[in-house]
């Protein structure tokens, strides 16, 4: 449905997610290599990044395919952080498309991404709350409603993903969360990968060949913090 990534580290470039890898999320836009349902991600793409200067982070969205933005090349070289997420999108069919309903969707010092499906009655009490009416966008409102009242990182995404699994056994809730301090994934229903490199690199499918990359157990969730990172079962 989707491809998304995310940096905890020293500070890099967004190009060093997107342009830069043999199978960047640019490649990955329009030729991923395990990618189980869709093809392309064509239908917008956005990334998100901290910087001190802000005490929310800074986000860009489109509802375009990532390879028809001209500026995007060089904004992702000049744009760094310690913290980046970046994702492209696949719409479900009846979703729309347009940039509200393109990660990363944020609130506060929060970005959220979304890869898979969930029917969308499994988290009605949060459409008001919505960037968009898509899924996805439900999703984050229900763990943004979650972090606003002190629930943690972690702890807010295995709750929103077990309980909205529970109700659509048909789901696919591969989260991607960040704070600008933790990063917290979910795998449940696709892909999820990690690699340790100097920082931890989450993707929802290696950048490269490195032998370093190693899958996430399905129903899992990650937690990376500058101390280190865990994972644990859903």
């Amino acid at each position: 449905m989707c491809r998304h990534v995310a940096w905890l580290g020293p500070p890099r470039s967004l190009a060093s997610l997107i342009h830069e890898p043999e199978h960047g999320l640019l490649k990955q836009s329009y030729a991923p290599r395990r990618q189980r349902h869709g093809t392309v991600n064509a239908d917008g793409f956005g990334m998100g990044w901290y910087d001190p200067a802000r005490p929310e982070p800074v986000r860009y969205r489109r509802a375009v395919p990532m390879w028809t933005d001209a500026n995007l090349p060089a904004l992702a070289e000049v744009a760094r952080s310690h913290c980046l997420l970046a994702a492209v999108r696949t719409a479900t069919v009846g979703m729309p498309i347009e940039e509200s309903a393109t990660a990363p969707f944020a609130s506060g010092p929060w970005l959220l991404s979304h890869n898979g499906r969930v029917a969308r009655d499994t988290i009605p009490s949060y459409a008001e709350g919505a960037e968009s009416t898509c899924d996805s966008a439900w999703l984050a409102a229900a763990a943004f409603v979650r972090l606003r009242g002190g629930m943690a990182l972690g702890e807010t995404l295995a709750e929103v993903v077990t309980h909205a699994g529970a109700k659509d056994p048909a789901a696919r809730l591969n989260l991607l969360a960040s704070d600008g301090v933790t990063v917290a994934a979910t795998a449940w229903g696709d892909t999820l990968f990690l690699h340790q490199r100097d920082g931890a690199l989450l993707a929802s499918e290696p950048l490269d060949d490195d032998p370093g990359w190693q899958p996430v157990p399905d129903r899992s969730l990650v937690l990376a913090t500058p101390d280190g990172l865990s994972i644990q079962p859903l």
